[in-house]
């Protein structure tokens, strides 16, 4: 007799996800899992090393790390349900009435003929935002700046105008870190040589501004009494100066050049303008 059914050839077929056996999917969960910490211990690993080499430059070894982290956070990069105290505002208040006490004290050590006029002027040159922001690019800090969408797209204008605010933050957070004796270490390194310089020429706030003014295609200051007040022998003035596009800044002095004068320098200030003294 001849068999005519055809013959019929299994093909092996893998199974599906849900028809694997149940031990195959556990396996396959189990290694999600353990990747997971891996991965969590690598990335803690990274960041560990990261802020050990932003220590290395500084100088200070830090007990709380998060210290370190929130000096270095701009307000740009926190998520909206963060408060602005968690940027390094906090801290770069606090650094910058700690840097005014240190470099005072190594002031009047290292110049003991030195009346308040000079130590002031020297203070205020030393302590100035362009001073701290040197002080920044040659730790090389401006990389390690966080900074949100909005920072990262104002770009290289931002990282500068910000640089000082760092500084003055790592000198706060170094010295709550660290107390006094540790902030006073770091400010020594990287201002006694500042301090020994000689000092530059000083220069007319007014001038100054103007220049600025016009190297930004503005037009030249104007200045406008906003007040007197004072016995007719001894008058204070209060000035404003406007420029376009900013905010008007004031200034008070026993006359209207002096006022003038404190007014430039209060708008020098606060745009962060190079090479402004009070003379």
């Amino acid at each position: 007799m001849i068999d005519d059914t055809p013959d019929i050839t299994t093909a092996s077929i893998a199974p599906s996800d849900s028809e694997k056996p149940e031990a195959a999917r556990e396996d396959k969960v189990a290694k999600k899992k353990r990747s997971k910490p891996r991965a969590k211990a690598a990335g803690k690993a990274t960041a560990k090393s990261a802020h050990a080499e932003i220590e290395a430059r500084i100088g200070h070894s830090f007990a709380d790390p998060n210290l370190l982290i929130t000096a270095f956070t701009h307000v740009s990069a926190l998520k909206p349900q963060r408060k602005r105290a968690d940027s390094y505002q906090r801290l770069e208040f606090l650094g910058d009435h700690v840097l005014g006490l240190i470099v005072s004290d190594m002031l009047y050590r290292a110049f003991p003929s030195a009346d308040e006029g000079e130590l002031s002027k020297r203070l205020a040159e030393l302590v100035r935002k362009e001073s701290c922001a040197d002080v920044a690019r040659s730790l090389g800090l401006a990389d390690d700046i966080k900074l949100g969408a909005v920072g990262a797209s104002a770009g290289a204008r931002l990282r500068k105008s910000v640089l000082g605010d760092v500084c003055e933050a790592v000198i706060g957070a170094i010295f709550l870190d660290g107390g006094y004796a540790a902030a006073a270490d770091f400010v020594a390194r990287n201002w006694t040589e500042r301090m020994h310089k000689p000092r530059r020429p000083l220069r007319d706030p007014k001038t100054v501004l103007q220049e600025w003014a016009q190297g930004k295609g503005l037009p030249t200051p104007v200045y406008r009494e906003v007040e007197r007040t004072g016995p007719h022998h001894d008058p204070q003035f209060r000035v404003a100066v406007d420029l376009p596009g900013l905010a008007p800044a004031e200034g008070i002095g026993s006359s209207k050049r002096a006022a003038e004068k404190v007014a430039a320098s209060v708008m020098i200030e606060r745009e962060g303008v190079g090479g402004g003294n009070d003379g």
